[in-house]
């Protein structure tokens, strides 16, 4: 949004020789037209901005085509891609292991995301079956019936594995960090490791 929002700021600039940026009633006003703008382009090539009397009674009317929005935000759209491969390089797979591409969050909605995913997946289809905006509300939905202990057919077959999100381990010498348990790693775990102070007769100080 933020990229649509400088784009129509300097637009009006230029069309008018006004600055709306340090109005924030008109960024805001301005801001609401492009999540509408933004959420139109994922069904159409273009989008209209029309505004009234947004700043100092300049009526601001305006369109973006979806090539141009995709212009705009293509390093983020590119940028989408890295998660997805620290993913697979965490589970140690390949992207042609993958059996099923679910879209998580509405930004899956924008075409251009939908598109890199699927090249990226070499032409694979993407799932569309659930909404991007309540699928993870499914799946904690799914873990507190787990938790709660309902033993209802539609919870008995599932699995929900908890893991942790960051590496743990501790300081050794060189200020290095010795990995104990790594990011990725299903829990409850227990790891044990021996060390030894990094000089003779040095003490350790535990807080």
């Amino acid at each position: 949004d933020n990229r649509m929002v400088n784009h129509f700021i300097a637009e009006f600039k230029r069309k008018f020789k006004k600055d709306i940026i340090n109005n924030k009633r008109a960024v805001r006003r301005l801001r609401t037209a492009c999540e509408r703008a933004k959420r139109t382009l994922s069904s159409s090539t273009q989008a209209s901005i029309e505004i009234d009397s947004l700043y100092e009674g300049t009526d601001f009317y305006t369109s973006i085509t979806r090539a141009r929005f995709e212009e705009l935000n293509a390093d983020l759209f590119r940028g989408t891609l890295e998660p997805v491969e620290k993913a697979l390089r965490d589970a140690k797979m390949d992207k042609s292991q993958i059996h099923d591409i679910v879209l998580v969050g509405g930004s899956t909605r924008i075409p251009k995301i939908q598109k890199l995913l699927q090249d990226f997946f070499n032409g694979r289809d993407l799932n569309k079956s659930i909404n991007p905006d309540e699928a993870v509300a499914y799946g904690a939905a799914v873990q507190a019936a787990i938790l709660a202990g309902d033993k209802s057919e539609n919870v008995q077959d599932l699995l929900l594995l908890d893991v942790t999100p960051l590496s743990l381990g501790i300081e050794t010498a060189g200020g290095v960090m010795t990995v104990l348990i790594k990011r990725n790693t299903t829990i409850p775990t227990k790891q044990t490791q021996t060390f030894t102070t990094y000089s003779e007769e040095e003490g350790i100080a535990v807080p």
